[in-house]
């Protein structure tokens, strides 16, 4: 019978307590703050808006002491240990930059910008600076991909040959919709597949070769790619397969086979979840299920990141910036290949 290991991912609440200040106050910031005052010793203590009732009415509902009417009050506020960056795409550089200006550690959410160029430009300004900086790509952190981490770190699944991820949601058609806005950086690719690229390089590190396919929505955003990478420098023999698509609501599957085994997980991957570990010969063992559900498990990143900054670290051994920089690499490559 084959047993899985433990998931090595420190309980949330263990994560020395930090004051959090955030900017942008959306559907994921409310999230990530919920499920980090429920799930963590982390408080939020400061909100930045653009507009100062709006932040009010966050901080509001948060408890949070102070709302700002900009976020440059925000990232100047000395009372804030780290600032979370929950803005749309098109302004993750300029708010990242900010906070990094003002000597805050900064966690951006994902995706990190709207180009490489851009990310790479916010990793050489906190390295300059020496500000601690990371991606939000909250499935690195979570439980059952740390089984699948550990798993692929002893060589259980053989040589790795194919690696499966897809993301697709349906979205109404609306014109003035963040996800459809070229100004906003909308798109399937930098809010969808942002996922299964992640994915594939947490996998099988960055690909050589890309060739994708895609088409666009009404207003000129991408609306569909799917792809096929290869030529992995580790995995000589691998090919990967992704796809992303605003207009239909897929699976959200993952998998990865190698010659001995293959992991299976279900949708939505990127998520809290259970594995399947499946052998060659047919041979079954699963995870334990998720204690933290859904977007709760936003909370092991946050814990993650504060605790990297209390012990004054710059960077995260689970979602390097060397990672960040290559998933944007990839997915500019596939947005302009795919639209070509």
């Amino acid at each position: 019978m084959t047993t899985l290991p433990t998931p090595r991912i420190p309980d949330p609440m263990d994560a020395p307590p930090l004051r959090w200040g955030i900017l942008g106050t959306g559907w994921i910031a409310e999230r990530f703050i919920d499920t980090l005052h429920k799930n963590t010793r982390q408080r939020l203590v400061a909100v930045g808006s653009r507009t100062e009732s709006r932040g009010k009415r966050f901080a509001d509902r948060f408890e949070a002491e102070r709302a700002y009417g900009s976020y440059e009050a925000l990232v100047e506020d000395a009372d804030v240990d780290i600032v979370y960056v929950a803005t749309p795409h098109s302004e993750h550089r300029d708010n990242a930059l900010m906070a990094i200006e003002a000597g805050k550690p900064v966690l951006v959410e994902k995706a990190f910008a709207r180009t490489f160029a851009e990310a790479n430009e916010i990793v050489e300004a906190a390295g300059a600076a020496g500000v601690a900086l990371m991606e939000a790509m909250w499935t690195r952190f979570l439980p059952h991909m740390d089984v699948v981490r550990q798993l692929l770190e002893v060589g259980a699944l053989g040589e790795i040959e194919t690696v499966f991820a897809d993301h697709g949601q349906w979205f109404e058609q609306n014109e003035s919709s963040r996800l459809f806005a070229p100004e906003l950086a909308g798109g399937a690719m930098l809010d969808l597949g942002v996922y299964p690229v992640s994915f594939v390089n947490f996998v099988l590190g960055a690909p050589a070769l890309a060739a994708a396919l895609g088409s666009r929505a009404f207003t000129g955003v991408d609306r569909q790619i799917s792809a096929v990478l290869g030529e992995f420098p580790d995995h000589p023999h691998a090919q990967a397969l992704i796809s992303t698509t605003l207009a239909a609501r897929t699976p959200t599957v993952a998998h990865i086979s190698g010659d001995k085994a293959r992991i299976e997980i279900p949708g939505p991957f990127y998520g809290p979840g259970q594995i399947s570990f499946i052998t060659r010969d047919g041979e079954v063992a699963v995870s334990e299920r998720p204690q933290i559900e859904d977007h709760g498990g936003l909370c092991y990143e946050a814990a993650h990141f504060a605790t990297m900054v209390a012990e004054g670290r710059t960077e995260s051994e689970l979602m390097p910036h060397d990672d960040t920089l290559a998933v944007m690499a990839t997915m500019d490559e596939l947005v302009e290949e795919g639209l070509a």
